[in-house]
């Protein structure tokens, strides 16, 4: 029991902790009385004053002589609510909160960007200047719902080179690559669906699947992609109704999935009727294309998206989904009903910068810059015990294993305490049991007070 709390409060918390991850659905007939009694160890007197409580909340309903029931409008939703209540530094929002409201003095390997001076700032204020410069409706009309028509011809002749094949007409343009994710998901999915991840991966998958109520499985990933015995376990066991998946670089691990692993994945989704987002948002930092799912499948049942967030702005949204030719017009009614029109402006300096001679240029020199700081970081941490579980072949991630007895989240406390943000590894793993594993960022870890504070803090 939480301290302070009294029974009644701690029957009351643990209903609307259940419905917030979907445990309880609306309409779901909750326990008795006497058994929610038996279970709490709790007089019956206690539940009848919790659910009491809840009634008269909106939050259940009762049924004469049949008991009481989830309602189907519930309280708003509390990320911060939700179960299980782990340590704020293991989790996801934490981090996020952390990485974005942390001054500019601060140091943060454990953030998933780049330093403002490796982007393509140069290119970036010339497309500024010359969308400044042109027609005054870019400035200040909303876009057609599909985007700009030249930056979705840019993007499929982009993806002809990763042997993806889309027309424009399947390419609609968002505000970042999290709203593309978003507005899949709330084409695809109903609270208590259940979505397949890679465990690890993205943080914010976790968050974003939070908010649509589903239930979520993790499957190992591995050196060359997710675990295909287990995948295949667990479309039999679950019947999900999407994967969630990096293409090309995978986040955190840095690993690439093998051609191989790749048919697999598929021909094990296509016979389950599993739909799949691939995101390819370090698709710019690969210097070997990796395997496509998208390009295996020919936009059936893959959605593949991107954003220019990593490469040339975070502060200038854009983002991108190729979808199957079916479910465009379903998805723009989406994006209109919760973003109405979008904007010009964004997609046209990103138009800008990507066709800017210097582009291709400064990510060569990027790539060489990335490979030169993991070789600067890796001995660093080599010294403190600290080994990655792979050496990436590109992108600016290490996952890495701390030296015996040492508990990441706690690390990461402490680290933070002494102005050094980190990522630890629960916050990436569905399964939680990533407590011994850190992801740190090699183009944001070069000042080695960061490794100083890491010496103090280390077991």
């Amino acid at each position: 029991m939480k301290i302070g709390s009294t029974r009644i409060e701690v029957v009351i918390a643990d209903v609307k902790a259940k419905i917030a991850t979907v445990i309880y659905l609306p309409g779901t007939r909750l326990p008795s009385v006497r058994a929610a009694a038996k279970n709490h160890s709790f007089s019956p007197s206690t539940v009848v004053e919790a659910y009491e409580r809840l009634q008269a909340d909106g939050v259940i309903y009762s049924r004469p002589g049949a008991g009481f029931y989830v309602a189907e409008s519930t309280l708003p939703l509390s990320l911060a609510d939700i179960a299980p209540k782990l340590d704020r530094a293991v989790d996801p929002l934490w981090v996020s909160r952390q990485s974005l409201e942390t001054s500019d003095n601060a140091l943060k390997p454990g953030c998933g960007w780049l330093p403002p001076d490796w982007l393509y700032e140069e290119g970036m204020r010339r497309g500024l200047r010359s969308v400044a410069k042109g027609s005054a409706s870019v400035m200040s009309e909303y876009a057609t719902p599909l985007g700009l028509l030249e930056l979705r011809q840019l993007l499929t002749r982009r993806m002809v080179g990763l042997g993806i094949n889309a027309e424009p007409s399947q390419v609609m343009l968002t505000e970042s690559g999290t709203q593309a994710i978003d507005l899949i998901c709330r084409f695809l999915l109903t609270p208590g669906d259940t979505v397949v991840v890679d465990d690890p991966c993205y943080f914010n998958f976790h968050a974003l699947l939070k908010a649509h109520r589903v239930k979520v499985v993790g499957v190992p990933y591995t050196s060359t992609g997710p675990d295909v015995d287990v995948f295949a376990a667990v479309l039999d066991e679950h019947k999900p109704r999407l994967y969630i998946t990096n293409a090309a670089i995978h986040n955190p691990t840095g690993a690439t999935l093998s051609p191989a692993t790749a048919y697999k994945v598929l021909q094990l989704a296509q016979s389950a009727g599993l739909y799949i987002i691939e995101d390819d948002i370090f698709a710019d930092f690969e210097i070997t294309p990796a395997t496509r799912l998208a390009a295996l499948d020919g936009l059936s049942q893959v959605f593949y998206i991107g954003s220019f967030s990593k490469t040339l702005s975070a502060s200038l949204r854009c983002g991108y989904i190729a979808a199957p030719t079916a479910w465009v017009e379903s998805l723009l009614d989406l994006k209109i009903a919760t973003g109405f029109g979008g904007g010009q402006l964004a997609a046209a300096v990103v138009l800008s910068a990507l066709t800017d001679s210097g582009y291709r240029k400064h990510m060569n020199a990027m790539h060489l810059r990335l490979a030169k700081a993991r070789s600067q970081t890796l001995p660093r941490l080599a010294k403190l015990g600290i080994v990655p579980c792979l050496l990436p072949q590109a992108g600016m991630f290490l996952w890495c294993q701390l030296p015996d007895g040492n508990n990441a989240a706690e690390l990461a406390n402490a680290c933070l305490a002494k102005g050094v943000l980190l990522a630890p590894g629960n916050v990436f793993s569905q399964a939680q049991n990533a407590e011994h594993f850190m992801r740190f960022n090699v183009a944001q870890a070069s000042d080695a007070r960061i490794y100083e504070v890491l010496a103090e803090s280390l077991d």
